[in-house]
């Protein structure tokens, strides 16, 4: 898909920062809109679903948590990429948002070219971006499918919703079952090596991807002190 097709919602309550993320988005050729609230946003993404959303921690009324654990819940939602805004560069803001279903994060204030990085990233993985296409044959382990080319995972046959972060993290291992992975170099291959993040980050997503997996999810292994593998077994 061209970037000018590709929609970014900005849900920020700071008329200033939102208006210059519309901006630089614009700029950088997204379709970009921008809502003030959180109801606002889910009101929005309802009526004309985004392709990824940019997401204030810190709402007003109902706030990003809130509305994150709101799109994730929603079936026809559950896959949108969010990119939550953090006020800080504390830990437990960061793990909160992705307790909460986010796929990343960046802290104010925030480097424009940082955020842009981000951005792509998230539309690569998801699939929007024509310069990354999901590679591989489709992944099958036990009862677990994953099918690639359209970001889809089946568990016994049935569709489950996965964010592109854990999804990401899923076919890696799959694709190398027995091997153990450390937090640092999951965290490479899904959200880049040059994302500064805490393990803390890594428990979160996987402590999410089994609890989605259900009965599959003890296939992912904990190595106590080394990191996690997808059982070959």
């Amino acid at each position: 898909m061209e970037k000018s097709a590709i929609r970014i919602l900005v849900v920020e309550d700071e008329d200033d920062i939102r208006a210059l993320l519309l901006f630089n988005l614009r700029k950088d050729g997204y379709a970009a809109s921008g809502a003030s609230s959180g109801e606002d946003g889910l009101r929005m993404i309802g009526e004309h679903p985004p392709h990824l959303v940019i997401l204030d921690l810190m709402l007003p009324g109902m706030d990003g948590m809130a509305v994150c654990r709101k799109i994730r819940g929603n079936h026809d939602t559950a896959g949108l990429p969010i990119l939550m805004l953090t006020a800080r560069g504390e830990e437990d803001d960061m793990v909160s948002g992705l307790e909460a279903g986010a796929d990343d994060y960046v802290s104010k204030p925030f480097s424009n070219r940082v955020l842009l990085t981000r951005i792509r990233s998230l539309l690569r993985r998801n699939g929007t971006l024509d310069e990354e296409r999901i590679e591989g044959k489709k992944l099958v382990l036990g009862g677990i499918e994953l099918i690639p080319e359209r970001r889809e995972t089946r568990i016994n046959g049935r569709k489950v919703e996965l964010t592109a972060g854990e999804f990401k993290m899923l076919q890696v291992m799959m694709r190398r079952p027995g091997i153990v992975f450390t937090r640092n170099q999951l965290l490479d291959l899904v959200r880049g090596a040059m994302h500064a993040v805490t393990d803390r980050a890594v428990d979160v997503q996987v402590a999410g991807l089994r609890k989605k997996l259900g009965r599959a999810g003890n296939l992912i292994e904990t190595v106590r002190g080394a990191g996690y593998r997808v059982s070959s077994d």
